[in-house]
């Protein structure tokens, strides 16, 4: 798996969006609970059960999307037979709103930080391209997209959903589609992590065939699975949404330096 570190197609404004969500996305993960220490001073049991209530309620259930089937309780894992109740009698959840809360959850740090160097390094130029609101819109509708679309596929699921990944993973697919030949700097491993500067087709395309992949047979996010349908559905959202902008879009600089290792040989205009 390669690591994008920087792309080479410079901006014209700030996206502001862009450091908003990756802001948000760091508030909320620190102040989860479980980890904030909110629940500090609980036995483990009621730990567990009040990250599972957490989830239940924020986070995006497939059978939940699909069947407005709301579970009363939660009987997996240490607290299975601990009659763990979720859901009090007169709670209502939205379904389709908790997949916009589900957007700013995740499983970990380096889920986090893995979503958030990839909003950071291709999501200005989608900003940059379609502007602040418009911006802000599309990455909501991958989300939803991707959400949706791993819920119709997992239809009896009752894992929790969460994540930025669908919603980046429809940035990423806008990138593909507005600057293909955009240069982007990544660390490929080999022995050492070696610096590359590709095209971001070559790049971007390797991670959706990677997705499409593991996507056969794969869970949801958490429990040490992903929800690698949820990328490839949210990454193909983002290029069918980003394709009618990209006669307006102007080229991407062109290359200079290293190109696979080897310096570029200049272009000349006729």
């Amino acid at each position: 798996m390669v690591i994008p570190v920087h792309d080479v197609n410079p901006v014209r404004r700030t996206p502001v969006v862009t450091y908003a969500l990756i802001a948000a996305n760091v508030f909320v993960f620190l102040f989860m609970p479980g980890l904030s220490g909110s629940v500090a001073g609980d036995s483990s049991l009621a730990q567990t059960c009040h990250l599972h209530a957490f989830l239940e309620h924020y986070a995006a259930v497939p059978r939940e999307l699909i069947h407005h089937q709301l579970p009363q309780l939660v009987p997996t894992g240490e607290v299975r037979g601990a009659a763990c109740v979720v859901n009090p009698p007169g709670y209502e959840k939205s379904p389709a709103l908790s997949v916009l809360t589900a957007m700013f959850l995740h499983g970990g740090w380096l889920h986090l930080l893995g979503n958030m160097l990839f909003l950071l390094i291709f999501g200005n130029n989608i900003e940059d391209r379609m502007g602040h609101v418009r911006f802000a819109l599309f990455y909501v509708a991958c989300g939803y997209a991707a959400s949706y679309g791993f819920a119709v596929l997992n239809a009896d699921s009752t894992d929790p959903l969460i994540g930025a990944s669908g919603a980046i993973a429809g940035v990423l697919g806008a990138y593909l589609v507005l600057y293909p030949k955009a240069r982007v700097w990544v660390l490929v491993p080999f022995l050492v992590f070696l610096p590359l500067r590709l095209p971001a087709w070559l790049v971007l395309g390797f991670w959706f065939v990677l997705q499409a992949v593991y996507s056969s047979g794969e869970g949801v996010s958490g429990a040490g699975t992903v929800a690698y349908a949820a990328h490839v559905v949210g990454f193909l959202a983002g290029m069918l949404l980003a394709w009618p902008l990209k006669a307006g879009t102007p080229p991407p600089p062109e290359p200079r330096g290293l190109l696979f290792g080897r310096r570029a040989r200049p272009r000349h205009s006729w």
